[in-house]
């Protein structure tokens, strides 16, 4: 990864495409559209196309709407370096804690999070669809507050503001 960037509009079919090789149930271009024209949605790409981030930040709080990072390229710090650009820029847009939902079987995930700062602070019950039937979504938070210095603020992002 060479770094991060802000996704530009033109990049829709290049998201949705990173959309489906992360996930099973991949969003469209027309439904990212749709999401990144909402109020407060940003996005943050990996320059080598390995990942992304879609954010939504407004009235003081932020949430990731969706993150991923590309099979052949997890365990290398690029989901971490995407989820500290998004603290970042949520955090330079005023929020002050930042949300996200996890599925409580993706262990992976969960251990990336806690050790960016999320920490529990809620539960969904059956909210992810499996084969095997449904699991939990866990909704964790990280308080971005400027007293708090959090390591996983460090950095950001580089490039024109994001959109």
């Amino acid at each position: 990864m060479t770094g991060l960037r802000p996704l530009q509009a033109t990049e829709l079919a290049n998201l949705a495409r990173l959309h489906g090789i992360c996930f099973a149930d991949a969003w469209s271009e027309t439904m990212l559209a749709e999401l990144l024209a909402s109020p407060g949605v940003f996005g943050i790409l990996a320059d080598g196309g390995e990942g992304f981030v879609l954010v939504r930040a407004i009235a003081g709080e932020a949430e990731i709407l969706s993150i991923g990072v590309i099979p052949d390229h997890r365990r290398k710090r690029i989901g971490r370096a995407l989820l500290s650009a998004a603290a970042v820029e949520a955090r330079r847009r005023g929020a002050e804690r930042l949300y996200l939902e996890v599925a409580s079987d993706n262990g992976p995930a969960l251990a990336l999070y806690r050790q960016a700062g999320f920490a529990k602070v809620g539960q969904r019950a059956g909210y992810y669809r499996r084969a095997a039937g449904t699991v939990a979504a866990e909704i964790l938070a990280m308080d971005l507050s400027e007293d708090e210095g959090r390591e996983s603020l460090e950095g950001g992002i580089r490039g024109p503001e994001v959109q």
